[in-house]
């Protein structure tokens, strides 16, 4: 009798093990673990961007650049980045010295593993695009120009700070972008008066020797009806992270947003760092041969205002970003 109990303990004990075995909860000791994306919050992004937009237009030696910049250093700071600040003195198309900032947040500081995300963080100088020549020296607002790349890259950087994927995340807001030469001053032949922080950054990077597995650049990604096309230079030189982002907005069923066609080859933040880093780039932007200049109709006009910023342009933005990152092995 006391045999047979000993047997029945010892069968029931193997049953139970082989059932555990068998349960959802049993995750062998060499399986990968993964991070579950966050759900992007258009809400919050929107926020951001109206909050850039009131400080008024953000150009380099004004009170209202100064006051943004100290805003996203306060942000990035709040979400547990170690922030970087590159302070410098950039000199413009026509010899203007800019007091300028780039702006820099690391998320998992010690990864070797790391993805570069960035946009440029002032606006336009000049109307340059409006028809009235009386307003082409105008500031703009740059809601969607530089704001919308920003405030998507804030609210990623709000999730970054809440839950850490599994690889290193830099995040830049590259300044003095949008300083090139106005359409109304074609006398100036300097060449490369476009993305000078970005530049400025190339050869001094906020760490030495820098070193990014790709680079994601957000230019233009808030307007209504958007259309993301596979921009020229990314695909020469990042044809699998365009076709990692482009295949993942669709599956998310963002398709309609990026699409399955390649687009011109722009000069953008992601032409310097390409060049300067040797950092593979893609570009996400809003452009299309549908639209006369090829840029939407409010691109450096005094129409670049909150008008025009979507929520569900954001989201399809935002939520492919971080899918792409937090998928990322």
């Amino acid at each position: 009798m006391n045999t047979f109990k000993i047997f029945f303990i010892i069968l029931s004990c193997a049953l139970v093990s082989c059932a555990n075995k068998g349960s959802s909860d049993y995750k062998p000791a060499s399986a990968e673990q993964t991070v579950a994306s966050p759900d992007f919050n258009a809400d919050s992004a929107y926020l951001y961007i109206q909050n850039q937009v009131d400080f008024g237009p953000r150009v380099p030696n004004s009170p209202a650049h100064k006051a943004c910049g100290d805003y996203l250093i306060s942000e990035l700071t709040r979400f547990g980045a170690k922030l970087y600040v590159q302070e410098m003195t950039l000199t413009a198309y026509n010899n203007e010295k800019l007091a300028s900032r780039n702006i820099i947040g690391s998320f998992n500081p010690d990864s070797p593993k790391r993805i570069l995300l960035f946009a440029h963080w002032d606006s336009r100088p000049y109307a340059d695009n409006e028809t009235d020549p009386a307003k082409q020296y105008t500031p703009i607002d740059g809601a969607d120009d530089g704001g919308s790349g920003v405030g998507v890259l804030l609210e990623i950087a709000r999730h970054l700070g809440e839950q850490a994927p599994n690889l290193g995340i830099d995040i830049i807001f590259f300044d003095a972008e949008d300083y090139g030469v106005p359409d109304f001053a074609k006398e100036y032949g300097k060449e490369d008066t476009w993305c000078l922080g970005t530049q400025f950054w190339a050869k001094n990077p906020h760490t030495p020797n820098y070193r990014a597995n790709y680079g994601i650049l957000l230019d233009m990604v808030g307007a209504r009806n958007a259309t993301f096309l596979k921009e020229s230079l990314s695909v020469a030189k990042a044809s699998s992270i365009v076709e990692k982002v482009w295949s993942t907005a669709r599956n998310l069923g963002y398709g309609k947003y990026f699409i399955n066609s390649k687009g011109s080859s722009l000069i953008d933040d992601h032409v310097y760092v390409i060049a300067g880093r040797n950092i593979p780039c893609i570009d996400i932007i809003n452009y299309s041969s549908d639209y006369e200049r090829g840029f939407v109709n409010h691109w450096h006009t005094l129409n670049d205002t909150m008008d025009n910023i979507n929520r569900e342009t954001l989201k399809a933005v935002g939520q492919t970003v971080l899918e792409v990152i937090y998928k990322q092995q």
